[in-house]
């Protein structure tokens, strides 16, 4: 999971659970996402996993 890029569905702030859109397994998956660092991502912006929580919780910060 780690490295993966993927798109964010749901707002993501600190404090705040967003969701984004990962490609695993062969489809595209929705997971709660955290921000990696205190910042705020909006809908749309693409993003990088840096941390797994499994089942279904990532940690991601903006993509470059």
């Amino acid at each position: 999971m780690v490295g993966k890029r993927g798109r964010v569905i749901g707002r993501i702030a600190p404090g705040i659970v967003g969701e984004v859109m990962l490609p695993i397994r062969g489809a595209t998956e929705a997971f709660y996402a955290y921000p990696a660092v205190d910042e705020e991502i909006e809908v749309g912006a693409q993003v990088v996993v840096v941390d797994y929580d499994p089942p279904r919780t990532v940690y991601v910060a903006r993509a470059i």
